[in-house]
């Protein structure tokens, strides 16, 4: 999206376009892309303005953030840390911002990796692997001569999903954000298209609970589309099985699908492998960051 486009698209945030009119609250809602598809299932119940991702503001956007906020009678923030991409980007730094808001309401950021134990993301000065923006364990180790197994242990299947679990869990105690770790769990199959894109019936309960913290008490409508849809992995029928989930060809997945388009898994792993031979950096940085996963997925394996 290019300069012009990205300010018609948050026109609103940049003043090309008027707030909503009514007399309800005026909400914003600051964090990654979890952050904006709760903002739409929120909207029919609150004054909502759509701002660009924390991790694609910069420094000009600043101004125009605080205009915003200044103007906020409700702010809800997932956790970011003081001085995020050297910007006063945090949460408790643009809560000064917004003098008038009610006391910020805590999102959680979610993560759920049980349904595809082997996706990790890794982060590098080089950016994101070629193909998708996520890096696959098995491929990796791969590339650095200590292959795993192709198929996950039912065992190491389950410690995932549990882990899963603690993580959000220690999030929700420690950051005070509403809780979302029993809807990943109810909503089985359907929790997550890759590891941080929740599915919309996780997204439908936090933006409930959220709402509940203003007082608003309502069912949230599914919007009719998936609001996170931009990118969908493989998801393996022994994985599904192991966690006593339906293996269906609804459920289960062989190929990714990329802004619309299968792309075949072997494609995305042969691109990333290319990709790991020129940079072992990567291959590094992923086995320090990973490496007791690695060891989980190796001694469990099917």
């Amino acid at each position: 999206m290019g300069d012009e486009g990205r300010r018609r698209h948050y026109g609103i945030f940049y003043g090309l376009q008027e707030i909503p009119a009514g007399t309800g609250p005026l909400l914003v809602i600051h964090g990654n892309c979890q952050a904006e598809s709760l903002r739409v299932l929120v909207s029919p119940h609150l004054r909502t303005v759509r701002i660009p991702p924390v991790h694609e503001l910069t420094a000009d956007d600043l101004p125009w953030l605080a205009k915003l906020l200044g103007r906020a009678d409700l702010v809800m923030s997932q956790p970011i840390r003081a001085g995020y991409r050297d910007l006063r980007l945090g949460t408790a730094e643009i809560m000064e911002l917004a003098p008038n808001a009610a006391p910020v309401i805590m999102l959680p950021v979610l993560r759920w990796s049980a349904l595809h134990p082997f996706q990790v993301i890794v982060r590098t000065p080089l950016g994101d692997p070629p193909g998708v923006p996520y890096h696959d364990l098995r491929v990796l180790a791969a590339a650095a001569g200590s292959p795993i197994p192709e198929i996950p242990g039912p065992e190491a299947v389950r410690t995932i999903r549990e882990n899963s679990i603690t993580e959000l869990r220690a999030r929700t105690e420690r950051h005070g954000t509403v809780a979302a770790d029993d809807l990943f769990v109810a909503a089985g199959a359907e929790a997550c298209q890759v590891i941080n894109h929740p599915g919309n019936l996780v997204l439908r309960g936090v933006a409930e609970r959220a709402l509940a913290r203003c007082g608003i008490r309502v069912a949230v409508a599914d919007p009719g589309r998936v609001l996170l849809d931009s990118v969908h992995a493989p998801r393996l029928p022994e994985t599904l099985a192991a966690q006593g989930l339906p293996v269906t060809p609804a459920t289960v997945r062989r190929d990714w699908l990329v802004a619309g388009r299968a792309v075949p898994d072997e494609e995305i792993r042969r691109v990333q492998a290319d990709w790991y031979a020129a940079h072992p950096e990567v291959v590094a940085a992923g086995l320090r960051r990973h490496g007791a996963l690695l060891d989980l997925l190796r001694a469990s394996g099917a």
